[in-house]
């Protein structure tokens, strides 16, 4: 049987896209195609919600993004995290593991 796509937890968009960033800067297609990969199919990310994330991250100084020649010989932008970005990913990733304990605690409760 085969894993349906899911949707992404409301708020964790921007998280997963800096980790994904953290890996190596990379253009939005990539990003996308990372994220499904590491979800192993999970989690497809449409491509006008991600590049409305990358513009909110952008404006608030986390990630920048330069353009550059991809693999194809084609022109696309590249992202990379910045230095608030890689401090906002450690913040993010704490504060994810505290929900997923609590929420994997009360679902234990008998």
């Amino acid at each position: 049987m085969t894993d349906r796509p899911s949707d992404l937890v409301q708020g964790t968009l921007d998280m997963l896209i800096l980790k994904t960033l953290a890996l190596e800067p990379m253009h939005g297609y990539g990003v996308s195609v990372r994220i499904e990969q590491m979800s192993e199919g999970i989690f497809r990310v449409n491509a006008g919600s991600l590049f409305v994330a990358f513009e909110r991250l952008q404006r608030a100084g986390i990630i920048k993004s330069e353009r550059k020649t991809t693999e194809n010989s084609r022109r696309a932008k590249y992202y990379a995290l910045t230095e608030r970005g890689r401090k906002r990913l450690d913040s993010e990733t704490r504060e994810w593991a505290k929900q997923v304990a609590a929420i994997a605690r009360i679902l234990e409760a008998s």
